[in-house]
C-alpha cells in the first residue's frame, strides 16, 4: 500500500450531495480520475445496508489497490477487513481503537483544536485530519476554522501526515499544500461535479503542482 505521504486526493463520500448518483458510482468516477484514497462515510444507513455498500466499495477499490477507509465504524472496518478507520473527537480514544485494530491498520483523527495535536493522537494515528481548513457546509456544526495560518502552526507541531478537509476545491488546493497538508480531502469537490473524473484530476494536478513547488523551495 502507497504511503500516506504519497496521498493527493482522498475522496469523502456523502451521498447528500451526489445529486442522485449511487455512491459506487462516485467512487467509480473517482477512480478513473486517479483518487489516492476513499472513505466511506455512512451516517444515516444501518449496519446492514452499511455492510453490503461497503462490500461493493471494498472489491472496486482492490482492484485498483486504492485504499478503503472507514467512517466512525469499527466494527463495520473489521467485517469489511478495509485498510482503516477514520474516527472523531467524539468517537471511540485513538489508543482504544490502535489497540482493538492493531498495528496493520490505518486510524485518521479529525483535530479540530491545535491541544488535539497531542501525544495519544500522536502515537497512534497515522494521520490527522486538520478540520475544517475552512467553513464547510458538509460540517455545519465546526464553530471555527483553521485556515491557512492555522495548518502552517499544526505542520510545525508534528511531522506525521496532514489530511486537509473542508471546503477544498481546486481553486485553494495549492495553498493548502503550500501551507503544509499532505493531502486534501473533499466531499463535494468531486461528489457534487457534473464530472467527477474531470474534476478529480483537476484536483490531483493543483495538488501535484504545489508539492513540487514546496519540494523545490525546500532544496
Amino acid at each position: 500500500m502507497t504511503s500516506i505521504f504519497t496521498w493527493d486526493v482522498y475522496l469523502v463520500t456523502d451521498r447528500a450531495f451526489s445529486r442522485g448518483r449511487t455512491t459506487l458510482e462516485i467512487v467509480r468516477a473517482a477512480l478513473e480520475g486517479g483518487v489516492s484514497a476513499v472513505q466511506l462515510r455512512e451516517k444515516n444507513l444501518d449496519t446492514r445496508d452499511f455492510y453490503e455498500e461497503g462490500m461493493k466499495i471494498r472489491d472496486l477499490l482492490r482492484e485498483r489497490r486504492v485504499p478503503l477507509i472507514i467512517n466512525d465504524r469499527i466494527d463495520v472496518a473489521i467485517a469489511l477487513d478495509a485498510d482503516g478507520v477514520h474516527l472523531g473527537q467524539t468517537d471511540m480514544p485513538v489508543d482504544v481503537a490502535r489497540n482493538i485494530l492493531g498495528p496493520g491498520r490505518i486510524i485518521g483523527l479529525s483535530v479540530e483544536l491545535p491541544e488535539h495535536i497531542d501525544d495519544n493522537a500522536l502515537s497512534h494515528a497515522d494521520y490527522l485530519a486538520i478540520s475544517p481548513v475552512f467553513f464547510t457546509s458538509t460540517k455545519p456544526e465546526a464553530s471555527r476554522q483553521w485556515g491557512l495560518e492555522g495548518l502552517k502552526r499544526a505542520r510545525a507541531l508534528t511531522d506525521v501526515p496532514l489530511v486537509a478537509i473542508g471546503s477544498v476545491k481546486r481553486e485553494n488546493a495549492g495553498d493548502i499544500i503550500q501551507a503544509g497538508a499532505d493531502c486534501v480531502a473533499v466531499v463535494t469537490a468531486i461528489v457534487s461535479e457534473d464530472d467527477p473524473v474531470s474534476a478529480t484530476a483537476a484536483l490531483i494536478a493543483e495538488v501535484r503542482k504545489a508539492k513540487q513547488a514546496r519540494n523545490s523551495k525546500s532544496k
